[in-house]
């Protein structure tokens, strides 16, 4: 008798536990390391887990002729709590997603328009490349080295998915040469040429 009163009132705690389903971004709020401060469900709509930013081409008239468009919870306020967010990339003529890094996750790129030649660099230094067409997908494992070019002649797009909220972003050329370590510094680590040190120093906007 007694565990059968037990078994029930077990059944009756987990039946009334609290389910938080969703955690949609208070963007009035700072964002913390475990990401924003849910909204009250009661002000919850449908439209806080649906983003349009991705439809629309990112401007790629700039040094790189990329843009990625992002939809992060800032963005995109649905996502926040749940480990995941997104992007777009669009590629121009000659477009290239310099190589980069993002030390929180893992991305998964799908192609919607275009070529776009991939790769990652493995920890043992193994190259992975291919280029895909509308419709392949490709990802790169978390924390390694990555890239993206346009393929060819004429503009590609592609969405892509991170596993975390914040995969975070460290580009190496800028990490490289867009930093105040001083060029000596720069060149005996890298076994670069001082003098081409300096001048990239000097195009990223590197001081030292």
């Amino acid at each position: 008798m007694l565990r059968i009163i037990f078994l029930l009132s077990l059944l009756f705690a987990l039946s009334n536990a609290s389910v938080q389903d969703f955690c949609v971004a208070n963007l009035k709020r700072a964002e913390t390391p475990a990401g924003y401060p849910c909204i009250r469900p009661i002000h919850v709509k449908a439209k806080d887990f649906v983003f349009s930013g991705l439809g629309t081409p990112g401007n790629t008239t700039n040094i790189i002729s990329a843009a990625v468009t992002p939809g992060f919870a800032a963005q995109f306020p649905g996502l926040n709590g749940l480990g995941l967010s997104t992007a777009r990339l669009d590629l121009a003529p000659k477009g290239v997603i310099p190589m980069h890094t993002h030390p929180g996750a893992s991305e998964v790129l799908f192609v919607l328009d275009g070529y776009i030649t991939a790769g990652f660099i493995s920890s043992a230094n193994s190259v992975y490349v291919q280029t895909l067409k509308p419709g392949q997908v490709m990802v790169f494992p978390q924390g390694l080295l990555h890239f993206q070019i346009n393929a060819g002649k004429s503009a590609a797009a592609a969405f892509v998915t991170f596993s975390s909220a914040s995969p975070g972003l460290q580009i190496l050329d800028f990490a490289l040469f867009a930093n105040s370590l001083p060029t000596e510094l720069v060149s005996g680590t890298t076994f670069l040429d001082p003098a081409i040190v300096k001048k990239l120093k000097g195009v990223l906007g590197g001081t030292g």
